[in-house]
Formats: structure tokens, sequence, C-alpha cells
């Protein structure tokens, strides 16, 4: 990628997703080989759970030229594709004083964008890999989630052992 004008503007979500991609990042577990910020990582890794990640620079300039007649401020516009706001209760912290400067034709805007803009990945969406949760060791080596299942294990044990005489007195049976 060549810059052919530094600072010319802000960039989509889409567009710097593109960029942390021809730098070299992706989803390989290791992380190491390519020269990249851990800190691009975690940008690139949050990129990847919203609506820039199925966002094409087709769809997006088609949505910049069927917007235009909505008169939006560069802001606006900038956070419209970056968060694709799929209902009017989305949009109206995006746009300044939506009802007074659009009314009825907020809603035509809102279906703009669900129309042009591809829907964001969905949470299930994320391959099983991706989805398991770190899970923590504890001192004996096993997972928490294994010592939690062995607690509740002893705990029923502890009671079907223990029985109850009618005064309260506990009683051990063996």
């Amino acid at each position: 990628m060549k810059i052919k004008e530094a600072n010319a503007g802000a960039l989509t979500n889409s567009e710097v997703l593109d960029f942390l991609r021809s730098r070299g990042a992706s989803k390989d577990p290791t992380r190491v080989i390519v020269a990249i910020a851990p800190s691009e990582f975690k940008v690139y890794d949050y990129l990847l759970e919203s609506p820039a990640c199925n966002q094409t620079k087709e769809q997006v300039n088609e949505f910049l030229t069927r917007c235009k007649s909505y008169k939006l401020a560069k802001a606006e516009v900038l956070n419209i594709i970056n968060l694709r706001p799929s209902a009017l209760v989305e949009i109206h912290p995006i746009i300044e004083e939506s009802e007074e400067r659009f009314g009825e034709k907020l809603e035509e805007l809102v279906n703009l964008v669900v129309e042009v803009l591809p829907e964001p990945p969905k949470k299930n969406d994320v391959p099983e890999e991706e989805n398991n949760e770190v899970k923590e060791d504890t001192a004996d080596g096993k997972s928490t989630d294994e010592d939690k299942t062995e607690t509740a294990n002893l705990e029923q044990t502890d009671e079907d052992q223990t029985k109850q005489k009618e005064d309260g007195e506990q009683m051990e049976v063996s």
C-alpha cells in the first residue's frame, strides 16, 4: 500500500482493517512472524467483530454516493459506515438534531444503511476455536471448571452421607 497524501482524512474501520491485513495481520495464533504491534492485533481482533469485516470498498462507495442527498456531515457519514445503525434508535446518537433536520427521511436513511451495508458478524458465527474461553488452571493442574464440578460432587456426597435426627443433630452414616 502506498501513501498518496498523508493525513488526507479519517479512515473507515474497513479501510483500517484492509491496511492491517496488508501488513500481515491475521488470526494466526502465534502472531510472532508478523511485524505488527500487539496493540494493532487488538484493533484487528476488534474490527473482525464489527460491521467493517463484511464491508467492501464498493459497498462503502455506493453508500457514499446514495447518501449525498441527505447532506450529512463527514463525521456523521463516517460513523454511520463504521457503526451500521439498523434502527432509528441507533442512528439518533450519530446524527445531530436528526428529527429537526430529517423528520420522516430519517427512516429512509436507516433503510438505505440496511440495504447497502452488510450486517455485522453474529456472535455465534465465530469459529469454535475462537469462541472458547480461556480457562484458568488451579494449583493442582485442573481447570477451574473441573474444580467447580469436583467440589459440587463432593458436596452432594457429603449430603448423602449425613442424615439428620428428629431433634436436628447430625448423624454420620457409612
